[in-house]
């Protein structure tokens, strides 16, 4: 059993910008439906959650990229993050199967400036 982990911590700002610039080509590029979907209902506080999204995505890329063939192998949106019947933030893995990962978890935290995210793995 080896456990892995991965943190990511971005300025929400960025995504932000990167959405009001680039509209649908970002959004639709790094994040599910479902995500998009999510996010949008936050209204005042849409691009935190956007953030959030984005850093788990990374943080969760790098708690898993020893195990991939290629890095290149995974995209933005083969990685999603949904929440369960209590509200809870979990990963959701698309198109992907890594065979060796027994359990992923996934933390989430964001405040007016900022959006962090913590994963653990179990292979």
């Amino acid at each position: 059993m080896q456990v892995t982990c991965g943190t990511d911590i971005i300025e929400i700002d960025r995504i932000k910008e990167s959405i009001e610039t680039l509209q649908d080509r970002f959004a639709r590029r790094i994040y599910t439906e479902s995500e998009i979907n999510y996010c949008e209902s936050k209204k005042n506080v849409k691009y935190q959650h956007y953030a959030a999204r984005f850093a788990a995505k990374e943080a969760v890329f790098k708690a898993i990229s020893a195990y991939l063939d290629n890095k290149y192998n995974i995209e933005w949106k083969d990685i999603e993050l949904v929440n369960d019947e209590n509200g809870r933030p979990k990963i959701n893995f698309v198109n992907i199967k890594i065979e060796e990962l027994k359990q992923c978890d996934v933390s989430i935290s964001h405040c007016k400036e900022y959006a962090v995210a913590n994963v653990v793995c179990v292979f």
